[in-house]
């Protein structure tokens, strides 16, 4: 259960809680404690519900299906925190609390009168707490800037409060890398990340707090919730939603998204191979020396590196006189083509997908009179200094495509000095690139 502030953003508050317990596989329920008219820059206008209404929320999910764990996050005022308190006390409920005291955009969502009930009747039935910097500064009592004093404020606070945990994010203090530092059962325990500078981080404290739930719903125990949380926060910032003018706000959905996106993308290049290897009568005579490979590249906003493009291991090749799979469909599986999608969607291309062929002028023929838009590229202009790189080539060609005039069908050379003339046929999906090959070949 999240008990919490609903954000009309939909970045923040119980929605973005709502998300990460359907990415993590539990059930998400909810008490609605305030209303908020927010977006990514600013808070308008708050209304909250009466504290007796939060209660009741509460009362009745626990009275008919059991709450396995919950945690608050936007509490405004003291009658809503004394409902919340009375209700983990009648309910025995495991609590995750996210003193949520500040909003990105810098708007304050807790009252200072609240900040009492919050310390005295709220914090001692927690079992974890997750006080960012600023939060753990107002509830230890001293200033917090670096890991030794988040270190002190996190042991501070589990002694002044009788939090089991505490856990001081990391995101404000002056440190080079993110350090969320635990205190728990008389030990620190430090969990590390990279800062991202392109990613987003509206509602990361809701999405962090929602996924320490989850993990402890499905049975984790503290140390491993945290753990697996950190993943799954900064995986959700790294692939942040890029909209609105303000902080843009986190992706929980990344989680399943990308393996599911993945597997697509997987599923697709086998079933395009088997299409080439279906119709090798016609595909063998333009197979290069280099061999054929085929890639599909999961969604433009995923995708950033080759193990992000599924293709052929060892391409597919001619033996004798067939064609052979030497390897297996995998992400990663090619390095070539996976360099020239990657550097096309960049661009702004709308192309997933691409499948190599030997040149020869009667396939670009063909490929005119059958209506494709076909793009030639002249190799012996690329520089020097790329022919001699061991990489940097397929980035070039893809790099001398025009933006203007939409996709092209077919993109060939004429190849160059250890160059094999080559074209590639794409296409939004795999399979398409294929299709489109064989409406070619054929």
């Amino acid at each position: 259960m999240t008990i919490a502030g609903s954000d009309s953003g939909g970045g923040a508050g119980l929605e973005a809680d709502l998300k990460t317990f359907s990415a993590l596989g539990v059930h998400g329920t909810v008490a609605v404690t305030s209303i908020t008219a927010q977006n990514t820059y600013t808070v308008t206008a708050i209304h909250d519900l009466p504290g007796w209404m939060v209660y009741e929320q509460i009362r009745v999910v626990h009275e008919d299906m059991g709450i396995d764990a919950a945690k608050t996050g936007m509490l405004s005022n003291s009658e809503i925190i004394a409902s919340v308190a009375k209700a983990v006390k009648d309910f025995n409920l495991k609590l995750v609390v996210d003193p949520v005291m500040v909003a990105k955009s810098g708007a304050r969502l807790l009252r200072e009168d609240a900040i009492d009930t919050l310390k005295n009747q709220l914090l001692p039935l927690a079992l974890v707490v997750t006080p960012n910097a600023m939060e753990a500064e107002i509830l230890a009592g001293f200033k917090v800037d670096t890991v030794v004093d988040a270190e002190k404020a996190a042991k501070a606070i589990h002694e002044k409060y009788g939090v089991p945990a505490v856990v001081v994010k990391g995101g404000h203090l002056k440190h080079e890398e993110v350090v969320d530092i635990l205190y728990y059962n008389g030990e620190f325990y430090y969990f590390k990340s990279p800062r991202y500078p392109h990613g987003c981080f509206h509602g990361a404290g809701c999405v962090y707090s929602a996924a320490i739930t989850a993990f402890l719903a499905k049975g984790y125990d503290v140390v491993e919730s945290i753990k697996a949380a950190k993943e799954f926060i900064d995986l959700a910032i790294d692939y942040g939603i890029k909209v609105g003018k303000g902080h843009c706000p986190v992706n929980p959905l990344a989680y399943l998204e990308i393996p599911a996106l993945k597997f697509k993308a997987m599923e697709s290049v086998r079933r395009a191979v088997e299409l080439l290897l279906e119709n090798q009568d016609v595909v063998l005579p333009h197979t290069p020396e280099v061999g054929i490979n085929v890639v599909e590249a999961i969604d433009p906003r995923y995708a950033r590196t080759p193990d992000d493009v599924a293709g052929v291991e060892g391409r597919v090749v001619r033996a004798g006189n067939k064609l052979v799979k030497v390897g297996e469909v995998k992400m990663g599986g090619s390095s070539h083509l996976a360099r020239f999608i990657l550097t096309l969607l960049k661009a702004g291309h709308e192309v997933k997908a691409a499948v190599n062929v030997k040149y020869s002028p009667e396939l670009i023929d063909k490929a005119l009179r059958k209506g494709f838009k076909v793009v030639f590229i002249d190799r012996r202009l690329e520089p020097s200094e790329i022919k001699r790189a061991p990489s940097g080539s397929m980035e070039w060609i893809a790099s001398q495509i025009p933006i203007e005039g939409g996709v092209p069908d077919v993109v060939y050379d004429v190849g160059d000095v250890g160059k094999e003339p080559m074209i590639r046929v794409l296409g939004v999906s795999a399979i398409e690139a294929v299709e489109k090959l064989l409406d070619i070949l054929k």
